[in-house]
């Protein structure tokens, strides 16, 4: 069973910097796409970035483009999110997410495995 572990989530400034990490263990890692997603309570849990196996393919949701970089370290198993330029908007639960297909995709049904989440709070 593929377990996925977010970590780095905390409290920042607005203008501030986070990177989250999303350790994944008991699966193929470095044939699965990641994807971060967030959610608001009582919200939807929206795409932010997605990543093919091999890293050379992104994706990114409008909001957070220019802003946000996705990278992983497949000898690591490790997916990161590189969060610049924070927003009090962006604060939330962030969750990490594997698709066994391994092509990037942002729809959140296709993805196979889910972690736990992790907050990022960003404040005005």
């Amino acid at each position: 069973q593929v377990q996925l572990v977010e970590s780095g989530g905390g409290l920042v400034q607005a203008g501030g910097s986070l990177r989250l990490s999303c350790a994944a263990s008991g699966g193929a890692f470095s044939t699965y796409a990641m994807g971060w997603f967030r959610q608001a309570p009582g919200k939807e849990r929206d795409f932010v970035a997605a990543i093919n196996w091999s890293g050379r393919s992104t994706d990114y949701a409008n909001s957070v483009k220019g802003r946000f970089t996705i990278f992983r370290d497949n000898a690591k198993s490790t997916v990161y999110l590189q969060m610049n330029s924070l927003k009090p908007e962006d604060t939330t639960l962030y969750y990490c997410a594997a698709d066994k297909w391994g092509g990037i995709t942002t729809t959140r049904k296709n993805y196979d495995y889910w972690g736990q989440g992790t907050q990022v709070t960003v404040s005005s």
